[in-house]
């Protein structure tokens, strides 16, 4: 990444970021059932079925196990983005690294520096646990080349290849 990216941005008054706990995972579960939604809207195809009781259920229990991990931009008590990940190991990657697998910013923030700071969060916590990368999913183009562009100005670069999935019984 580049040396840009680890500059902390500045927050609005009265915003902050801290690590996910299970407590939060009803807040976590409604910004990412937000964020698919968003997903879906703009692209006009339900890939996603999220149910936000469901998914408050499991995001509690992966945090719990230490398998889900999230840094959520909080203003008080209302949530106003997070970072979803989970870590990895792979050679390519020559060892641990970490996968952002949700990004999300409730709309009303956008463009007010809490992705950049959850970015600046997640570079941070990459350096502290010794992961060599972060990778994340980005939403398909064109519909969401804002989403690329604000990655590539926090240091992330395209990689290559496209997200694929199998899932059983399909």
């Amino acid at each position: 990444m580049s040396p840009a990216a680890a500059v902390p941005p500045s927050l609005p008054a009265g915003v902050g970021i801290r690590a996910a706990e299970p407590q939060d995972a009803q807040a976590i579960a409604q910004m990412a059932c937000a964020l698919t939604d968003e997903i879906s809207q703009r692209l006009g195809v339900q890939h996603f079925a999220l149910e936000p009781a469901r998914s408050a259920t499991l995001c509690a229990g992966l945090l719990a196990a230490g398998r889900y991990g999230a840094l959520v931009a909080w203003r008080g008590r209302e949530p106003l983005g997070f970072a979803g990940f989970s870590e990895s190991v792979a050679l390519y990657a020559e060892g641990a690294f970490a996968t952002i697998q949700e990004f999300y910013v409730h709309p009303d923030w956008r463009s007010r520096g809490i992705g950049a700071a959850l970015i600046a969060a997640a570079t941070r916590l990459a350096q502290e646990r010794g992961w060599t990368r972060l990778e994340l999913c980005t939403p398909p183009l064109p519909q969401f080349q804002r989403s690329l562009d604000f990655y590539a100005r926090e240091g992330f670069e395209v990689t290559g290849g496209r997200k694929m999935k199998w899932v059983p019984g399909s």
